[in-house]
């Protein structure tokens, strides 16, 4: 039987998968570089640990619920740093398109938090089972699939990005729909 800190370690864990796949759909991939991602997955666990005692009064979307939101204010505050951290992101167009894109997205998610109860509950529900079965894929499979689903990206962009051919784009985002499908098929 495992220990309590065992338990909030898995459950911290799970939450780090699913936090690190929103961060994948949220924000544009060219700003990776630009931003401390992985620090901002970590800053949200944090949150969540010292909240440990509030998380475990909520059922577990109701925990997914205030992961979503909090990640999504830490994801703001870096986007926003970036923008006043001295550096003229004007110079950096396709950046600058970049950050504005996934502020706009993030804001869009907290404020679908905002819906009426069962509009938000099928958001909720299709948005996890999505979030979650992204989360089983390959790590290029899901990369291919966010690029081209969420940010609109055309095969040639992510073979760039993924720095292999067009063709290999095209089998792992295959793979991974066949994946999905399998997995989904209420989504189809």
């Amino acid at each position: 039987m495992p220990t309590n800190a065992e338990a909030v370690n898995q459950a911290l864990g799970e939450f780090r998968a699913y936090l690190e796949c929103l961060t994948w759909i949220q924000v544009d991939p060219r700003l990776r570089s630009k931003f401390g991602l992985s620090d901002v997955v970590a800053r949200t666990l944090w949150e969540a640990y010292q909240a440990l005692d509030r998380l475990r009064g909520l059922d577990p979307e109701g925990q997914k619920r205030w992961l979503r939101k909090v990640h999504a204010h830490n994801l703001l505050d870096e986007i926003h740093h970036w923008k006043a951290d001295c550096r003229d992101y004007r110079r950096e167009q396709p950046l600058a398109e970049a950050v504005d894109e996934s502020s706009l997205r993030l804001e869009h998610l907290l404020a679908a938090e905002d819906a009426s109860p069962s509009e938000q509950l099928e958001r909720q529900e299709q948005s996890l089972r999505v979030a979650e079965a992204l989360t089983r894929l390959p790590e290029r499979e899901r990369e291919a699939i966010i690029l081209q689903r969420f940010h609109g990206w055309k095969l040639a962009q992510i073979a760039e990005h993924l720095g292999c051919t067009t063709g290999a784009v095209a089998g792992l985002h295959a793979r991974g729909l066949a994946r999905l499908r399998q997995w989904l098929p209420e989504m189809e």
